[in-house]
């Protein structure tokens, strides 16, 4: 039976890491992180979740079974590389483009960001189906 602390810090300590996570997956291209970093850093907050709450709590936190995560951020990936097969491009070749949100400012966004996204849910998708896998076993 997981400790009340375990379970307390645990609510508090989700959302400060997931955030964390986004902020890897979003700085990552040119800097240390990305979709790898980022996605080991909201893995191990899942599997927190899992030690105090228990795999069935976790299953139902995500809403998304990990093996279909991890399978929709390979596909997420692949589309990535193929956006520049189609414009007679070498496979996984960046392509660019400006995001104009009003007030907010203007963002560069391109196929990196989108291969990092599918990196990001693969490596969130596998790591999660092992450990849900081995605490539903125990």
């Amino acid at each position: 039976m997981p400790s009340l602390i375990l379970r307390t810090a645990t609510l508090y300590l989700m959302p400060m890491l997931l955030l964390l996570s986004a902020f890897l997956l979003l700085r990552g291209h040119y800097l240390p992180g990305g979709g790898f970093v980022g996605g080991l850093v909201a893995a191990a907050t899942f599997s927190l979740h899992c030690l105090a709450f228990g795999a069935q709590a976790t299953r139902e936190l995500l809403r998304v079974p990990p093996v279909s995560l991890a399978a929709g951020g390979l596909l997420v990936a692949l589309l990535s590389g193929l956006l520049s097969l189609g414009e007679g491009e070498p496979f996984l070749t960046g392509r660019w483009g400006r995001l104009d949100a009003g007030v907010l400012g203007v963002y560069d966004l391109g196929t990196p960001l989108l291969f990092d996204l599918g990196i990001y849910l693969v490596v969130i998708g596998a790591t999660l189906s092992i450990v849900v896998s081995l605490a539903e076993e125990s």
